[in-house]
């Protein structure tokens, strides 16, 4: 039986993949800061699919403790087939903002651990002769709205520098390019979304079954919904002017909705 680890596994396109791959039968590594909430739906897991779930409480801004988590990946006695680096938060800090610990906390948890444990994985996995690294990016990754798509377009180019370094070894690597996704993320970020069409908001679970059903057919980059690939390629291939200008347009309709 597969194992796969999902980091921020506990809510949002995290606990989507947790309970999609708990439902094709794998046993699940659940990783999140909150050991409470993590036990809770561990057990949920567990009575809704009958697999094996363990939990690894992490704060994976602390290096010692996402070290942790690139130990348990590496363990060669107890692979993980699937590893999932789903874990992530709005920055909520301008680039001119005098403090840096909200800049230095969000590249901890959204650059370097990506870094470190999907190399842990993917050594792991290279070792092995498959595996699949799901890293989760975004679409504002094209965007130039502060340093949260500027993280996520970092995401974006390492999962497919992973992909090329991993080549023809039987691992699979892809990045998950979500739109608006209907989870707590937004809430915790203070952006109510009212600005944002109804149309343009996605199901977290239908999320994740398009994004596995891509990495399983070897696509690197997934980007759920039709409505999402027009925007993602129009936003790829468009003029930087008009990026940023759209940029603009829609950070002003964020600061006027909270």
């Amino acid at each position: 039986m597969a194992t796969a680890l999902i980091t921020g596994g506990t809510s949002g396109i995290g606990a989507a993949f947790a309970r999609a791959l708990a439902a094709r039968g794998d046993d699940v590594v659940l990783v999140a800061r909150d050991a409470g909430r993590l036990g809770e739906f561990a057990g949920e897991l567990e009575r809704r699919h009958g697999v094996r779930v363990e939990t690894l409480p992490a704060d994976l801004s602390d290096r010692t403790q996402a070290q942790a988590v690139a130990d348990r990946l590496a363990e060669p006695g107890r692979p993980v087939e699937t590893l999932v680096n789903n874990a992530g938060f709005s920055v909520g800090a301008i680039l001119l903002d005098p403090s840096m610990e909200r800049h230095d906390r969000a590249a901890e948890v959204m650059m370097r651990s990506v870094l470190l444990l999907q190399g842990a994985a993917g050594r792991a996995m290279r070792e092995r002769g498959h595996g699949t690294i799901i890293n989760v990016g975004s679409v504002a990754g094209y965007l130039a709205q502060g340093h949260y798509p500027a993280i996520k377009s970092y995401v974006r180019v390492l999962t497919e520098s992973l992909a090329v370094e991993l080549a023809g070894t039987g691992v699979r690597v892809c990045v998950l390019l979500p739109g608006w996704v209907r989870t707590e993320f937004h809430e915790r970020a203070g952006i109510k979304g009212s600005s944002i069409p109804g149309p343009l908001w996605l199901d977290a679970d239908r999320v994740v079954a398009a994004c596995l059903a891509d990495a399983d057919r070897g696509r690197v980059v997934s980007v759920p919904s039709r409505r999402f690939r027009v925007i993602a390629g129009a936003l790829r291939h468009a003029p930087r002017p008009f990026v940023r200008w759209v940029s603009g347009k829609l950070s002003s309709a964020r600061r006027h909705e909270r």
